[in-house]
């Protein structure tokens, strides 16, 4: 008969770590399987934090945010799903698990998640980004610009704001309204100074750069290669070139990061595109 432990919270803790530190976190329709990275010491301290405290949802979201951190999405989601028993109403513990769900390709339950918590509190900025980004996914531009539009104005930061601000205009001229989203730019509601990968991005739509410039030779890292790539990508797909569009996006899968949503969706337009 076989022998049943039980384990405390920190044990199972630890045990998840060194399982799950490099585990598999997502397979690509082309059989590619992509990783978690190792833990530096972030998980751990959030690990321990919690298992002295395992009810405080704070320390939950820590413990989920470092997860995330090291591309432990799977285990992310876990983590999340532990602090909605607790409070199933928890409309900030909605908007990481659906954003994890997101990174993990489940859209169906990312659209639950991220819906619900709009409808638990509609004054989370991330809660809008995060479902416009799976509303995109899904293919409903229109949705998507509306989610971006709710989302833009509650922005934390200057980085953020350049984001919903990128988000937006891309939704809206994929919904077939480029005036509309062209006059969202000359309004700049993007004012506040930042240097990432969406600044760059807009400096494109606006005219101010050409698709060869946009990248900066510190733009290295894979989730940047993949995020500007796309944005590259979508850009000539508005204007109709679908062929330097599939190479933007293949580009961008070629980076090999899997979290961002530019890689997520460029996976999408080439399926959409008839291409692997």
């Amino acid at each position: 008969m076989p022998i049943r432990r039980t384990l405390s919270l920190a044990a199972v803790c630890v045990a998840s770590t060194s399982i799950g530190a490099q585990s598999v976190q997502y397979r690509s329709p082309a059989g590619i399987e992509y990783r978690a990275q190792a833990d530096t010491g972030a998980v751990a301290h959030a690990q321990q934090a919690l298992a002295a405290d395992p009810r405080n949802i704070q320390l939950i979201v820590a413990l989920g945010v470092a997860q995330s951190g090291v591309r432990q999405m799977l285990e992310a989601v876990e983590t999340f799903s532990r602090g909605l028993a607790i409070e199933p109403n928890n409309a900030l513990l909605l908007r990481w698990r659906g954003h994890r769900y997101l990174s993990t390709r489940q859209f169906d339950r990312a659209m639950a998640d991220l819906t619900r918590a709009s409808q638990l509190d509609s004054t989370i900025y991330g809660i809008w980004y995060h479902l416009g980004i799976v509303r995109f996914a899904n293919g409903d531009f229109a949705g998507a610009a509306d989610a971006f539009k709710h989302g833009q104005p509650k922005a934390p930061d200057a980085g953020e704001l350049t984001g919903s601000t990128d988000w937006l205009w891309m939704s809206l001229s994929r919904a077939g309204r480029k005036a509309e989203a062209d006059a969202m730019l000359a309004r700049r509601p993007d004012s506040l100074p930042i240097n990432n990968a969406y600044a760059q991005r807009l400096k494109l739509y606006r005219g101010l750069s050409k698709p060869d410039s946009v990248f900066t030779p510190a733009d290295t890292s894979d989730v940047q290669v993949a995020t500007l790539s796309f944005g590259i990508g979508n850009w000539y797909l508005v204007r109709g070139d679908t062929d330097r569009a599939r190479t933007w996006f293949q580009r961008s899968v070629a980076s090999g990061g899997w979290p961002g949503f530019g890689f997520i969706l460029s996976e999408i337009e080439l399926r959409r595109l008839g291409s692997r």
